[in-house]
């Protein structure tokens, strides 16, 4: 069941409607700002983002503007949507549950043939040496704006302690 915390929305909804204060923007913009600035610990898909445009339109928390150009429809938050979303934003959080697969394979390990976990190692530290990439050069970007440095410092944290981490297993 989806986390409403006691509002009509649920997290992606609501992360939609945070990011149409900004103004008005189609459901490809959505896509390419949710990727850029929560992709990194978000994940919202396109389906994700037309389905849920869809019934924030129904509920009369988003409204459909005229359509541009490449048939982009762009949708405005309204007045029900700013305080739908400020009902949203202001509940406590729940406390992340961590799904890592590489950990849950490493949990396995005895029965992973040494190979296979090697490569699985190696795959991860790339990924992760790239998202610390990303993560510092965006953080160069960012500094007029305290809370997506502070979501980028985060970023750069987790990518530092997955990497320590990494090199710190006993068969690397």
């Amino acid at each position: 069941m989806a986390d409403t915390r006691g509002t009509t929305v649920n997290a992606t909804a609501a992360s939609l409607l945070g990011f149409l204060h900004n103004g008005p923007m189609s459901g490809w913009d959505l896509v390419a700002t949710a990727q850029v600035c929560i992709g990194g610990f978000w994940t919202v898909t396109r389906s994700q983002v037309y389905r849920e445009l869809s019934g924030l339109a129904r509920a009369g928390l988003v409204e459909e503007l005229e359509t541009q150009a490449r048939d982009r429809k762009p949708y405005r938050i309204t007045d029900a949507g700013r305080a739908e979303f400020a009902a949203w934003i202001s509940v406590l959080p729940e406390p992340e549950v961590i799904r890592h697969p590489l950990l849950l394979m490493i949990s396995f390990g005895e029965h992973v043939p040494a190979s296979v976990l090697s490569e699985a190692v190696a795959a991860h530290r790339s990924t992760h040496e790239e998202n610390l990439r990303r993560y510092r050069e965006q953080k160069d970007a960012a500094l007029d704006d305290p809370y997506a440095a502070a979501t980028l410092d985060f970023g750069i944290a987790y990518e530092t302690m997955v990497l320590s981490w990494l090199d710190g297993l006993p068969w690397q």
